[in-house]
């Protein structure tokens, strides 16, 4: 089985993983570009993992902290100061924390994929937490259309320090809540109980504000597609909680880049 043949599979989740840790579709996507020139061009600098994914997320590791600067820059970044670039690029602590929380790998993966030692793991997410603890909190709004989901992701806004704007089932009710509170953030299903997307109110709520969005879906993979504006923050149905605080962090901590890409 060729490289290409094993990573495919887990590519749409390297692009949802490389969007988190850059805070916009756009630069995300440049990373994962980057990485696939280079797999095309110099295979052999693929050093095997314990398994396939681990592989290439590693491999996508070794890409992000060699092109950082270039890609940044080339993105039409120039404006910003290099430490303006600097601070938009995750760092390690929350590189450790996105793997192992929104990615789901465990604690030996997560150390292949960074050349970490176990302890050395353990103390970067140790400050990964204090981060988010230390995080201001801000308004959200849920837009979701099943009760019970609605409801726990209430709880977990509230438990993290954040106040809860209200809750939306359907996209017209969506677009004249957030019109109204102006939230912080939005949490968004994919799929709501008009039978419309999720997407759509997005992009009707962000021809009127800007606001960072996380999108929450069964299946992420089928929004990765590259045929459409495509969301930068993906939680895959059923969630754990750490996966949606770690999504939560990091899209507030870019703020409004955080959002789908504008057509």
């Amino acid at each position: 089985m060729s490289m290409i043949t094993q990573f495919r599979p887990h590519l749409p989740f390297l692009r949802r993983y490389a969007r988190a840790l850059t805070g916009t579709q756009q630069s995300g996507d440049a990373y994962i570009l980057a990485s696939l020139e280079a797999l095309r061009d110099k295979p052999g600098h693929v050093v095997e993992a314990s398994n396939a994914r681990v592989t290439l997320y590693r491999f996508f590791h070794a890409i992000w902290s060699t092109t950082g600067a270039q890609l940044e820059t080339s993105l039409n970044l120039a404006a910003r100061s290099p430490d303006a670039r600097l601070r938009k690029l995750a760092p390690i602590d929350r590189q450790a924390f996105l793997l192992t929380t929104l990615e789901g790998f465990n604690r030996s993966e997560a150390c292949e994929i960074l050349g970490r030692t176990q302890d050395e793991l353990e103390a970067l997410l140790e400050a990964a937490h204090r981060d988010i603890e230390k995080q201001l909190t801000t308004s959200v709004l849920i837009i979701e259309d099943e009760p019970i989901i609605a409801a726990d992701l209430a709880h977990l806004v509230e438990d993290l320090g954040h106040r809860l704007a209200g809750s939306a089932a359907t996209r017209r009710a969506a677009v004249d809540m957030a019109k109204r509170l102006q939230p912080g953030l939005i949490l968004c299903d994919v799929q709501l109980a008009d039978n419309s997307s999720g997407i759509d109110a997005i992009q009707d709520i962000l021809q009127e504000m800007n606001v960072p969005v996380i999108f929450i879906t069964a299946f992420p993979e089928r929004l990765l597609t590259g045929e459409r504006p495509e969301p930068t923050y993906l939680i895959t149905k059923p969630f754990q909680d750490d996966t949606v605080k770690a999504a939560i962090s990091q899209a507030l901590f870019f703020g409004t880049e955080s959002v789908i890409q504008q057509t």
